[in-house]
């Protein structure tokens, strides 16, 4: 076998290994397939770092969404990375970055690229829309709804006046 179509298939069996152990939530056979565990949440802009930064994260994510799981799509493969799309879905059920419980179901798209230095898993990057995830836990409102669009003005009186201001000048 060629070693590129060697190394592709062995990255993707480990990120494979990684998924199926975070939705069986055994972190510890999760954490397991890095080399070096980290997870980077761009939507946050957090980054957790190691055994026990990673392990924090999937508890909170299990303490707030006890029954998450995530579904993959499709897979592709990039010269040190192998992405996945595909989304996730759980119950808000505990408490969850301050949140109470909402009992509220998500279920939001989001894309993953697990980062590799030769056949090594090194990182999980997370790309996903902050604001949908939000909006299904009833906390936040689609901008382009009416309530949201109400909730914009209200929250951002300045910002918005000055909008309209600015748009008044250049007519």
């Amino acid at each position: 076998m060629h070693d590129s179509t060697e190394i592709r298939q062995q990255r993707e069996s480990t990120v494979r290994e990684h998924m199926e152990a975070e939705n069986a939530h055994d972190f510890d056979r999760c954490i397991a397939a890095f080399a070096h565990p980290r997870y980077e949440i761009v939507a946050t802009g957090e980054v957790w770092d190691g055994q026990s930064g990673v392990n924090a994260l999937l508890q909170e994510n299990k303490k707030g969404f006890p029954d998450f799981q995530f579904h993959p799509e499709s897979f592709h493969h990039a010269p040190g990375a192998v992405i996945v799309e595909g989304h996730f879905t759980g119950t808000h059920l505990g408490n969850w970055r301050g949140l109470p419980s909402t009992g509220r179901k998500v279920d939001f798209r989001l894309i993953i690229v697990f980062l590799f230095e030769g056949d090594q898993m090194i990182c999980e990057r997370t790309y996903f829309d902050i604001g949908t995830p939000l909006t299904q836990l009833g906390v936040a409102r689609d901008p382009n709804s009416r309530a949201g669009k109400i909730a914009t003005v209200f929250n951002h009186p300045v910002v918005i006046g000055k909008a309209v201001i600015r748009s008044m000048l250049r007519r």
